[in-house]
């Protein structure tokens, strides 16, 4: 995983945005892997959009990865106007729920289905998974072994490197059916082809007809309730100026280029009762600290944003607007691709405001 500020930069430089449209389905296709940087605020969507468009390349040839980067921004803006009511069953109740825990062969990678096991290895592993493969985990873990989505979605933000609950939690509910109008079923035959496995006679090497009557299978009937917890380093002295104003970062928030043209003090905030909340690994945890090294005198502080302030009688905050912020100060708005964020009902009709705003730039003749 890339940690230097340009050679992340660079990565954007190699995307190919016409390929990604034609395979990225396939776990070999072209996906770009920015979202570990989008996720920690260390890029934009906006930035990596803007960068795209400077090719000029017909937008039909990069409508998908475009809309692709849309889908994070709508889902962040679900976010924003919900709230915590995103951790709850947010259109309608997860139907056929068993349990509220997730089963026990799946976080042990022994699920039975080879492409989802080895993805959770590479999870643990690398703290990514691709795409096809968390809507296949997901899948299996709430609408086969009918698991509620709120615990394996809190597994798998946990373990992973670009963890977006915003992005996570909805996604999830997308899958089970309480964000969305049907639950998302894959058969084997449709992982065997975008995961080049050749499996059979496995619980889901079954129909599609067959799913909505599909008993638990043996293998996801044990389940367990995991303890997860967040270890964060240990405090250190600040030393702060109370003549300049402060910058808060945060775990969404690690922009190296944000207010970079003036003096300020720069501290990373490492709020316990936000990881008590939504823990994640002491991977993602050192993998977010690294990532911070690329601004300029920062430091960092753990313990709440008013602990902070009384702690070091700092009068002037800035910080950058999201759902998990309880800050005071000077907020900045987020770098959103598009000015459409009022209204937000479904993506498609979010999308459908986004083409127009294209449209109006002249960016779709």
């Amino acid at each position: 995983m890339e940690l230097n500020y340009s050679k992340i930069i660079d990565k954007i430089e190699s995307i190919d945005p016409v390929k990604y449209a034609q395979n990225r389905n396939f776990v070999d296709g072209s996906v770009t892997k920015l979202s570990p940087y989008i996720s920690r605020g260390v890029i934009s969507t906006k930035y990596v959009f803007e960068k795209i468009l400077e090719r000029e390349i017909p937008f039909w040839k990069i409508e998908k990865f475009v809309q692709e980067l849309c889908w994070r921004d709508y889902w962040q803006l679900i976010w924003k106007r919900e709230g915590s009511r995103i951790d709850s069953d947010l259109k309608r109740t997860q139907d056929g729920v068993i349990n509220h825990s997730i089963s026990k062969s799946i976080i042990e990678a022994k699920c039975g289905i080879e492409a989802i096991d080895d993805s959770v290895n590479k999870l643990y592993q690398t703290g990514y998974m691709h795409n096809h493969n968390r809507m296949y985990l997901a899948s299996t873990a709430c609408n086969v072994a009918k698991s509620h989505w709120l615990n394996p979605a809190k597994w798998m933000y946990f373990n992973l490197f670009d963890g977006d609950w915003g992005s996570n939690a909805l996604s999830w509910q997308w899958v089970c059916g309480s964000n969305s109008n049907k639950k998302y079923y894959a058969n084997q035959e449709n992982i065997n082809k975008y995961c080049y496995t050749r499996q059979r006679n496995t619980f889901l090497d079954i129909d599609y007809s067959k799913f909505e009557s599909l008993q638990i299978p043996k293998n996801l009937k044990e389940t367990e309730n995991l303890k997860l917890s967040t270890k964060l380093p240990e405090n250190k002295f600040l030393e702060i100026d109370n003549n300049s104003p402060t910058l808060i970062y945060n775990y969404y928030n690690l922009d190296p280029k944000w207010r970079q043209e003036k003096n300020y003090n720069r501290i990373f905030l490492l709020e316990p009762k936000t990881f008590e909340k939504y823990p994640v690994s002491s991977k993602c945890i050192d993998f977010a600290i690294e990532l911070s090294k690329n601004i300029k005198g920062i430091q960092i502080y753990v313990g709440s944003f008013f602990d902070l302030i009384k702690q070091y009688d700092i009068k002037n905050t800035l910080y950058k607007e999201h759902p998990l912020n309880n800050y005071q100060g000077i907020k900045d708005s987020r770098d959103w691709m598009f000015e459409t964020h009022e209204n937000v009902k479904s993506f498609f009709s979010y999308w459908k405001k986004c083409k127009k705003e294209l449209k109006i730039k002249n960016i779709i003749k």
